[in-house]
């Protein structure tokens, strides 16, 4: 599944990815794949499961949007930052 981050509480290593006006899906840190934060409004695919405590993200990766092409993709940096983190 792909969607956009909703919520991301730094202080408890989890938070919440948008689903389309169903349940938030929640997401922990344990669960992120080459990252080690999410920023609100970054696009990330998962596979999503159901727990005691709702929906929730396993395998999370941040999306690759430079597949799409085009000019505007031309103008973004390639620079990764250390530990896969969003700034």
């Amino acid at each position: 599944m792909q969607t956009v981050v909703k919520k991301w509480f730094r202080d408890k290593d989890s938070g919440f990815l948008d689903n389309s006006g169903g349940p938030d899906i929640m997401v922990c840190k344990a669960d992120l794949v080459d990252c080690q934060f999410l920023k609100v409004g970054s696009t990330v695919e998962f596979e999503c499961h159901q727990d005691k405590q709702g929906l929730i993200a396993k395998k999370v990766t941040l999306s690759n949007q430079k597949k799409s092409g085009g000019q505007n993709n031309r103008n973004q940096s390639t620079k990764k930052s250390p530990f896969g983190v969003m700034t």
